[in-house]
């Protein structure tokens, strides 16, 4: 028979304790979140530095380590504040045993936050004093206390988000602006908080709606503007092609406002999403003088639309190669496979000959594809040279379409119309090349071998067959 089972007791020979009771002196790091409103000095950075010190010097038992102070920074989360983080590391690092901050909110309103970073801290030992609480995270009942406080923080953040949000929208529905003009080039705002013009602002932003109408991509005029050193409204010349699209849709340049056309998703994460008629928007026709007349900035979407099809329908990555040197990139097409043709530099007897080639005439290296032929670069230019004679010489016949479609609803069509017109008003036919007005006038061109078409952008076509 088995022995009866015995139980020993084995009394403690040490107190339970953390870090900041080993040490003789408790190495202390406070953590502050300041306003930055120069009124509110009871939250101002020295106030508070100066309060602290005196906490410490009150208590002999705590060493300063050091005095963490994020300013000005929404305090939902921990991804943006700088200070809080280098204060983390030091504790990670060893140098650190507590932490003294004035509240929950003010070093956290994001209850996963904060019992994720207590939580951390508490398993290496490091207790968090939160003053107003008087909650110490080493406490027994202290985890208890925080996630419950901690809720009600996170929800008075939600509750403010949502007063706001809803300030914002009230302002709006009154047609009031929410606007930083700081950011938005062309315009300034008075007084009142209207907007004005700022005229040497609105050159540029004219500029680059007339060089967009003209033919030239938006690739293209940020590329000629970081060459001129033209500074972008944040002061740097590191212009983009984005910047100069978002240039040419915003309403604000014809004098209209499209409102809430983002908002925050999520009040923890502060995210903020394009409103695709999630929330309601508000849209006030003349709020502002423009700086670009309503009907050419209509124009302007309807070209942006219309090289996005043309891209789209003939399968390009992209139309940035539209240019004021080189027109005709990304406009020349195959006749026998409709694929896009090229532009190749051939070197002969010391030359450079400019030569448009199909981009399947070879599919490997010495393989032919497409059988179509190689199209100089000196009869390209000739052939455009006879296409635009020929619109030249048959204007009369010509301008009664050009006249029905300045007289016509289609925007676009009546733009180009008048565009036609003008350039033809002087009857000089051409006689070299002019790389500008290709830009201006040619859609596409489509070779055959023995002749090529030319599609203009008033909607006509001109063939012109190549020398024998």
């Amino acid at each position: 028979m088995s022995e009866a089972r015995q139980i020993h007791h084995i009394p403690a020979r040490r107190a339970l304790t953390n870090r900041a009771a080993e040490t003789r002196l408790i190495r202390l790091a406070v953590y502050c979140r300041v306003s930055t409103d120069a009124e509110d000095q009871l939250e101002s950075f020295a106030n508070q530095q100066a309060y602290y010190q005196r906490y410490v010097r009150n208590h002999p038992e705590y060493q300063l380590v050091d005095i963490f102070a994020d300013e000005g920074i929404t305090g939902l989360n921990t991804r943006k504040r700088d200070q809080f983080k280098r204060m983390i590391e030091e504790c990670e690092a060893g140098h650190v045993d507590m932490i003294i901050t004035k509240s929950i909110s003010r070093m956290f309103r994001n209850t996963a936050d904060c019992l994720l970073y207590t939580r951390e801290l508490k398993k290496r030992g490091i207790g968090v004093l939160f003053e107003e609480q008087n909650i110490n995270t080493l406490d027994s009942t202290g985890e208890l206390m925080l996630t419950i406080l901690s809720s009600l923080a996170q929800d008075e953040s939600r509750n403010i988000s949502e007063n706001t949000t809803w300030g914002i929208r009230s302002r709006f529905q009154q047609g009031h602006l929410h606007l930083n003009t700081n950011r938005f080039l062309g315009y300034d705002k008075d007084k009142d908080g209207n907007l004005i013009i700022n005229p040497d602002q609105a050159k540029l932003v004219r500029r680059i709606y007339d060089s967009f109408l003209d033919g030239i991509s938006p690739d293209t005029i940020a590329s000629q503007f970081r060459n001129e050193k033209i500074p972008t409204i944040m002061g740097t010349s590191n212009w983009q092609a984005s910047t100069i699209y978002g240039i040419l849709r915003n309403e604000k340049y014809k004098g209209d406002v499209l409102l809430q056309k983002w908002y925050t998703s999520d009040f923890l994460s502060g995210t903020t999403v394009r409103n695709n008629g999630e929330v309601e928007q508000y849209y006030i026709k003349g709020n502002h003088e423009p700086i670009i007349e309503p009907v050419r900035w209509e124009v302007t979407q309807l070209e942006l639309a219309r090289r996005e099809a043309f891209r789209e329908k003939y399968g390009l990555r992209s139309l940035g190669r539209y240019t004021a040197d080189q027109p005709f990139s990304n406009r020349v097409f195959c006749g026998l496979c409709n694929d896009l043709f090229w532009r190749r530099t051939w070197y002969r007897l010391g030359k450079d000959i400019k030569v448009w080639q199909c981009n399947k005439r070879y599919k490997e290296k010495g393989v032919v594809g497409c059988v179509s032929k190689n199209l100089h670069e000196h009869d390209l230019h000739g052939a455009f040279v006879r296409a635009w004679n020929t619109v030249i010489t048959e204007r009369n016949e010509r301008m009664k379409t050009w006249t029905a479609q300045m007289a016509g609803d289609d925007l676009l069509a009546a733009f180009y119309a008048e565009r036609f017109t003008e350039l033809t008003a002087s009857g000089h036919l051409m006689q070299d090349i002019d790389l500008g007005i290709v830009a201006k006038v040619l859609d596409r061109v489509v070779f055959y071998g023995e002749h090529l078409d030319f599609y203009l952008l008033d909607g006509s076509k001109v063939t012109v067959k190549l020398a024998e």
